[in-house]
């Protein structure tokens, strides 16, 4: 891979469509359009072009190009973007012809914002936002990547990397009269009081980050019950698709299974557990309820279900506090004017996966029950990068504190370590260890 070719890909989703966008980055680009659309049109218009092969004068697709010359661009080089038909026969065609020039080449994963990054038109958390915005499932992902694509976090840790230049700049201006009855202890106070509030802020930014990975990851949600209490119906109702097998005999689900839903814009990671009971001859099944331990451990919430023909199903294990009973099976007792039902035992809901009574209700509750998790989208830190180098930046902030007051040259040291580590959150310095694993998550084409 080198940056001196001219890079093309299929931006859009592949596949049969009604249009279709093939970018090209580069400095062939000028020529390839030249010789496809017969001349290049004025900067970033979209123009009507008839395509045609530049050696037998096919008509290949009567397109719209745009040509978008460098620095202006997303790549910062010269770009050409042909909106094509969305065919196969026409891609196809298209590719065939760039395939025949020498220096230009199908793009790798990734390498379209690899070369924004490494041409300055977007630091590492703009091009981790912009993974994150590419992925993004719910309303809540897409606010927390477009807050790190948009530059936001990048201008809070620019600010973080400026104060500590500038400590340090003090530091070194004090050096010279370190000798100097009092000035280095002096000095060395007012240094860490500037470091003090500087790591509150740092402090306060990964106390906040905490609720990003849920952004990110899903709130875990867990069913759980005895055997046979309908968990399985219940997460298929919710995730509307067969995701568990159900059955009337105990102990059918064995091991652990996971649906993604969206509720209210935050991702929801729910899952089905086995059936808890004591003693259990069956060594798959005892399996089984290990895992469902191990789940409800994990969990952010767990959700308890019971049925009226499981005696004692209303009651969770021992030590467990469900933050929601689902109290299942409602047409087993219809006409009834209760369901087995204690208040005290705290927010509960009556639900029928049979007849989908109570169903809304129960989607209501778990709604408002995650809707708490969904703040993390305004997090700074949100990818595991930008914690760990946070943390590190933390650690060297702490060992300047911990210095004596006088020792300016060892504070110094610890500042510079703390300022280098904070350029590499937005990739001013030593980031070549991140670049493989962060491209490498883009799609083709991105």
């Amino acid at each position: 891979m080198t940056s001196s070719d001219t890079i093309f890909a299929l931006s859009s989703g592949a596949g049969r469509a009604a249009v279709a966008v093939l970018r090209l980055s580069g400095p062939g680009s000028s020529m390839v359009l030249t010789a496809l659309a017969g001349g290049l049109p004025a900067p970033r218009h979209l123009v009507p072009r008839v395509l045609r092969d530049p050696q037998t004068s096919e008509i290949l697709d009567k397109a719209a190009v745009v040509w978008l010359p460098g620095p202006r661009s997303f790549t910062g080089e010269d770009v050409a973007e042909l909106h094509l038909h969305g065919s196969p026969a026409v891609l196809g065609g298209v590719m065939a012809v760039l395939r025949r020039y020498t220096g230009i080449r199908p793009a790798e994963a990734g390498e379209f914002t690899r070369r924004a990054f490494a041409n300055g038109k977007m630091d590492l958390v703009e091009v981790e936002g912009l993974s994150d915005l590419l992925s993004a499932q719910t309303g809540a992902q897409r606010r927390q990547a477009i807050r790190q694509m948009s530059g936001m976090a990048s201008s809070v840790f620019e600010g973080w990397r400026r104060q500590l230049l500038e400590i340090r700049a003090g530091i070194e201006a004090v050096v010279d009269f370190a000798d100097e009855p009092g000035v280095a202890a002096e000095a060395g106070r007012t240094i860490d009081a500037d470091i003090r509030r500087l790591l509150g802020d740092m402090r306060d930014c990964m106390a906040a980050s905490a609720a990003s990975e849920v952004v990110r990851d899903g709130v875990r949600l867990v069913l759980a019950g005895y055997p046979n209490t309908g968990k399985s119906s219940l997460l298929n109702s919710l995730a509307g698709r067969d995701a568990a097998i159900v059955s009337d005999r105990p102990g059918t689900t064995r091991d652990v299974i996971e649906v993604m839903l969206d509720l209210k814009g935050v991702a929801v990671m729910l899952t089905d557990t086995a059936g808890l009971r004591g003693a259990v001859d069956d060594e798959v099944e005892a399996e089984g309820v290990r895992r469902s331990r191990r789940q409800m451990e994990a969990a952010d919430m767990v959700l308890w279900v019971s049925s009226p023909d499981v005696a004692g199903s209303e009651t969770p294990e021992p030590g467990l506090t469900p933050a929601l009973y689902i109290r299942n099976k409602s047409d087993l007792t219809a006409g009834e004017s209760r369901l087995l039902r204690n208040e005290s035992q705290g927010p509960n809901v009556t639900v029928s996966t049979r007849t989908g009574a109570g169903m809304d209700d129960l989607i209501n509750q778990i709604s408002n029950l995650v809707s708490g998790f969904g703040g993390g989208d305004s997090a700074l830190l949100v990818s595991v990068r930008q914690k760990s180098i946070a943390e590190e930046s933390i650690r060297f902030l702490n060992d300047s504190l911990s210095a004596a007051s006088e020792a300016l040259e060892v504070k110094a040291e610890c500042i510079r370590l703390a300022s280098e580590s904070v350029g590499r959150l937005t990739g001013r310095v030593d980031v070549e260890e991140w670049l493989g694993a962060i491209f490498s998550r883009f799609c083709i084409g991105k």
